[in-house]
C-alpha cells in the first residue's frame, strides 16, 4: 500500500510539474503564443469562477430549501458583499475573507 501511494504521489507531482513547465517549454524562447491561447487565458478563469458560483449556490440553496424558509438569503448577501468589496478595494483576499465571515455569521447566528 505504501509503494502504491508513493508511486501515486510521484506520478501526480511529475504531471503537475510538467503541466506548469509546458508554457515555458513551448514559448520560453521569446516565441509569441497563438491568439487562441491568449484568449483562453483571459476568458477561462472568470468563466470557471462564474460556473462554480452558480453551481455552488444552486446546490447549497437547494439543500437548505426544506430546512429554512429564507434559503439563499445568506448566500446572496455574502456574494453581494464580495462583489462590492472587490469593486471598491480591488483586493481578492479581503473580499473572500469578508464574504466568508459574513456568510458564516449569517448562517450560524442569524438565519
Amino acid at each position: 500500500m505504501n509503494s502504491y501511494m508513493l508511486a501515486l504521489v510521484a506520478v501526480t507531482g511529475g504531471v503537475t510539474i510538467l503541466l506548469r513547465a509546458m508554457p515555458f517549454i513551448l514559448f520560453g524562447s521569446g516565441k509569441q503564443p497563438p491568439a487562441v491561447i491568449g484568449y483562453i487565458g483571459r476568458v477561462l478563469s472568470p468563466a470557471a469562477i462564474a460556473m462554480l458560483v452558480v453551481y455552488c449556490m444552486g446546490v447549497y440553496a437547494e439543500s437548505r430549501m426544506t430546512a429554512e424558509h429564507m434559503f439563499g438569503a445568506a448566500e446572496l448577501i455574502a456574494a453581494a458583499v464580495v462583489v462590492l468589496l472587490q469593486l471598491w478595494r480591488r483586493n481578492p483576499l479581503l473580499s473572500i475573507i469578508a464574504g466568508t465571515a459574513i456568510y458564516m455569521v449569517l448562517v450560524q447566528c442569524v438565519m
